[in-house]
């Protein structure tokens, strides 16, 4: 990774101004991540934001630009955000060194879930907004966990772009072109601060890659939730014309809604981006579209404790 001048001499604080890290114990893991909480108000309901592979839960506050943290922007807004560490990332890469499978994961996160429920307010209940093998966790979560209220996924699909074994063919500088995009879609300091973000792929969760799009299929008519897919302008990985996205949304036969939207100005990894402030603000328009949809007032009745 080529770093700028501006990269390699700025400051790269921890996490945002109203971000706090948080360890929750779930299913045998203690799971790290990041916490940002409405700071005078109790929350319209609980954002859990999962990251991709080979990142950290940082990657929703990005600290290349005081615009690009989901955190802080969520908390703004009147939400909890919880990002978590996906099991094998962060504190619990100790304790699972080889990582989990999607269906383990996703029986540790639906624990987290219950546990961060325990001692928060979570105001209405819990959405989830992922990216990339974090929508694969998502997707896996929301067919599996009843309760979850809706969910928003970036940088996933259900055909890949390009052949698994191809991937391991790869250059690491084409395989970072896929993960980026053009260099002009992200902010001074960028890739300085993604630096404290990238961490190893486990080998089980690797070694699932090729098994996603058969999985998607026995998954997507299970998932009973307001359901929206953001692909980015540059994204690479995954097949997104018309007739993808056609055979994508007819599999999820159960879903009320189900939306398909490009984000102009972004690779891969939007949320890193100069596009990352008005995907998170469509990303929460939706959350509140979702809860008067369902009947639940988002303009921040109070919430019992949990």
């Amino acid at each position: 990774m080529s770093l700028s001048r501006t990269d390699r001499t700025a400051p790269v604080p921890a996490h945002s101004a109203g971000v706090r890290p948080i360890l929750l114990d779930a299913a045998g893991l203690t799971l790290s991540g990041l916490l940002a909480q409405p700071p005078d108000t109790p929350p319209r309901a609980t954002v859990v934001a999962v990251h991709g592979g080979g990142m950290r839960a940082g990657y929703f506050d990005g600290q290349a630009d005081a615009d690009l943290s989901l955190l802080t922007l969520g908390a703004r807004l009147g939400y909890t955000v919880l990002a978590l560490d996906r099991p094998g990332y962060g504190h619990s890469a100790a304790q699972a060194p080889a990582g989990l499978t999607l269906d383990e994961q996703s029986a540790v996160l639906s624990a987290a879930l219950e546990a961060f429920a325990a001692r928060h307010r979570v105001g209405r209940g819990f959405l989830l907004l992922a990216h990339s093998y974090g929508g694969k966790l998502a997707l896996t979560t929301a067919a599996r966990t009843p309760g979850l209220l809706a969910l928003d996924a970036s940088g996933v699909g259900h055909r890949y772009g390009i052949r698994p074994d191809e991937r391991r063919r790869l250059r690491r500088h084409l395989e970072w072109e896929r993960n980026w995009g053009p260099l002009g879609l992200y902010p001074p300091g960028t890739f300085r601060a993604a630096e404290h973000l990238i961490a190893p792929i486990p080998a089980r969760e690797a070694a699932e890659v090729p098994l996603w799009p058969a999985m998607f299929d026995e998954l997507a008519p299970r998932i009973d939730i307001p359901l929206r897919l953001t692909f980015a302008e540059h994204e690479a990985w995954w097949q997104h014309e018309e007739a993808d996205l056609a055979d994508l949304t007819s599999r999820l036969t159960r879903a009320p809604l189900v939306r398909v939207e490009r984000q102009p100005g972004a690779g891969h990894n939007i949320s890193l981006g100069r596009a990352a402030r008005p995907y998170h603000l469509r990303a929460l328009a939706f959350f509140d579209e979702a809860l008067r949809t369902a009947g639940h007032d988002p303009a921040g009745t109070p919430a019992p404790a949990c």
